[in-house]
């Protein structure tokens, strides 16, 4: 099993959702969080005044999948988010070492 953890744009969030449920990726978490990266945020202008935007709004999304629908979720999340300009975002790849279902018990992949 593995955790995806993907920061994208917020205004992507619905495409990647409808495109990884189309392959059956069940459920995800989704959180607005803010930061930068390389672009280091940027400056705005508010009745007359410049000032500097340090930390952009981001969404941060986390799935847990099978280890066989890792490359497609992947090339989805990157097709489905991507505006082919600066701050689109990253995707992370970690181990999921157990899942447990509260509710009936289940575990591993049965649990997803």
């Amino acid at each position: 099993m593995k955790f995806v953890t993907a920061i994208i744009k917020p205004f992507k969030l619905d495409d990647v959702r409808e495109a990884l449920s189309e392959v059956g990726v069940n459920g995800m978490t989704v959180t607005e969080v803010k930061g930068f990266g390389r672009q280091k945020g940027h400056t705005e202008l508010y009745r007359g005044a410049e000032y500097v935007v340090d930390f952009l709004p981001k969404v941060k999304l986390e799935v847990a999948i099978a280890d066989v629908l890792l490359e497609s979720t992947l090339e989805i999340i990157a097709d489905a988010a991507s505006t082919g300009k600066i701050g689109d975002g990253k995707t992370f790849v970690t181990d999921l070492e157990q899942a447990i279902r509260i509710r009936t018990g289940e575990t591993g992949e049965n649990a997803l």
